[in-house]
């Protein structure tokens, strides 16, 4: 039988880790929306939750009815409306695993692809040559890479300037790198539905975002009118990157599947 202090203890383990899933998983999902349009979405709900508890308690019936039919009616629009943000969360969680997959195995191969891919880009932005690149993680793109040219080619400097070159019959898509390779060039991206983002941007950067939204890929963009390198990963945008910036953040998101939150002091999406 046991004593009543050994019930009160065992009830209150259970608490904590009852409190400590929830708290965990309400931070994840906030993660997730930060900086989105479903943040603004959450603010908006919790805004409306308030306002039907307080027409509750100040009895004011009508308000109340008028509440919780659009809070009734609302949660099916939302679920059309917010459907990429929704199909994000489901996308994170179906990439969660136990073990770690790194993006390329080989560390030594991720050092020499991630310096060729640096080089080439730093080149390009002092010409002010326009790029697209897109390296595949853990969720495949192998529907964008079918759009484009087939080329299972070494990542080399030369070989990505030659492809972005203007005038040149692969210039205008997006390059894919799987595995350490360059899988196909001239593929054509998603474009982003986030509404909020600043004019100045150009196709070259709502593909990378759109991409991004859809994938945990992360994609470089070279803008052909400022130079500026920019990366979006996670529906967020990282704009005029320097080439140590770059370096390290690649060499963060490929060696391994993690979120690369909190590297830059500066960033986020670009609204």
């Amino acid at each position: 039988m046991w004593e009543l202090k050994d019930i009160v203890f065992n009830i209150g383990i259970f608490d904590v880790i009852d409190i400590a899933i929830v708290a965990y998983v309400f931070y994840k999902l906030y993660q997730l929306i930060k900086e989105t349009r479903a943040e603004q979405l959450v603010r908006g709900i919790v805004i409306l939750l308030l306002a039907t508890k307080a027409s509750e308690i100040m009895q004011l019936h009508v308000v109340n009815w008028i509440l919780k039919n659009t809070m009734t009616v609302g949660m099916i629009a939302l679920l059309i409306v917010f459907q990429p943000e929704l199909r994000r969360v489901l996308e994170y969680l179906g990439r969660t695993k136990f073990i770690i997959k790194p993006a390329i195995e080989d560390t030594e191969k991720v050092d020499v692809v991630v310096e060729e891919v640096v080089q080439s880009m730093t080149s390009l932005a002092r010409q002010k040559i326009g790029a697209l690149l897109v390296f595949e993680r853990e969720t495949g793109i192998n529907d964008i890479i079918q759009t484009g040219t087939m080329m299972d080619a070494k990542v080399t400097r030369q070989l990505l300037i030659n492809i972005f070159i203007p005038n040149t019959p692969l210039h205008d898509g997006a390059a894919v790198i799987r595995g350490g390779k360059i899988m196909a060039a001239g593929c054509f991206l998603p474009l982003t539905e986030n509404k909020f983002l600043n004019k100045e941007l150009g196709t070259r950067h709502r593909a990378g975002l759109g991409i991004s939204e859809r994938s945990d890929c992360i994609a470089l963009i070279v803008s052909e009118e400022t130079g500026f390198i920019s990366l979006a990963q996670n529906g967020k945008l990282y704009r005029d990157l320097s080439e140590e910036s770059l370096r390290t953040f690649l060499l963060k998101g490929l060696r391994k599947e993690e979120e690369s939150k909190g590297f830059f002091k500066k960033g986020g999406i670009f609204k």
